[in-house]
């Protein structure tokens, strides 16, 4: 589902306008207090609500964060039924606030494979949010950069064989079928808890992102971190495979 453009709201000049997370850290942060790891997924979902607050007031306009990937399947089945009762709750609590706030919630990933549930909760979310335009939340659930990558591929060959018209294959047409389609381009990508790696998230997208690395767990994240982050972007020099401009000779 495309996003519809954002309102035509002031922005800062130097961005950052669209920032994606990968929120790591929430065992980790339990297992250091003696905790279970699910106290630590519910603290980081604290975290979530802090930070989704405080991006408009830093001239974010969308925010993608990584919630559960295609390799999460992978963890042990309590931790999984865990994560799956966190959507519930979040989506119960924060959806009216959301709408309130001019929040329109899209959710990455594979829809198939989904608890019956989860998927009317999410088809629900975007539904009722559909319409509001001063703010982007992106949740990647389910969602693998390769597997997206491979969907979109799949979508433009289907669309063949159905004997639609499509336009010849390239970045711009298997872009179009990704689950990112219609959103803003991607300005920075952030991983959290001193890890140095993508995970799978955002591959695609990540090609001219720029990429902040944070030793941070992502249940003490909020603010003051995402500010850091708005202000690092702001230092680089962004030129996009180009050179930089020649200095005026003095």
């Amino acid at each position: 589902m495309s996003a519809e453009p954002l309102s035509p709201e002031p922005l800062t000049p130097a961005g950052p306008r669209h920032v994606a997370l990968i929120m790591d850290g929430n065992g980790r942060w339990a297992e250091a207090r003696g905790l279970p790891r699910a106290i630590g997924h519910r603290e980081g979902v604290q975290a979530l609500k802090r930070t989704i607050e405080a991006a408009p007031k830093l001239g974010i306009r969308c925010l993608t964060v990584f919630g559960f990937s295609t390799e999460n399947w992978q963890r042990p089945a309590d931790e999984v039924s865990d994560l799956m009762g966190l959507v519930r709750t979040y989506v119960g609590s924060d959806l009216k606030r959301l709408e309130k706030a001019g929040v329109r919630l899209r959710v990455l990933g594979r829809r198939e494979g989904l608890p019956d549930d989860i998927a009317k909760i999410v088809d629900k979310a975007e539904a009722s949010t559909a319409h509001n335009d001063k703010f982007i939340l992106q949740v990647a659930f389910n969602y693998g950069g390769r597997a997206d990558i491979v969907d979109a591929a799949r979508r433009y060959v289907e669309r063949v064989q159905a004997g639609e018209a499509v336009e010849p294959l390239d970045e711009t047409t298997l872009g179009a079928g990704l689950s990112t389609a219609g959103g803003p381009p991607v300005d920075v990508i952030v991983r959290t808890s001193g890890e140095y790696r993508l995970s799978n998230f955002l591959l695609w997208e990540a090609a001219y992102a720029e990429l902040v690395y944070q030793d941070i767990l992502w249940p003490d994240y909020g603010p003051n971190a995402l500010a850091d982050v708005v202000e690092q972007f702001r230092s680089r020099d962004r030129r996009f495979g180009g050179r930089p401009a020649a200095k005026a000779a003095v």
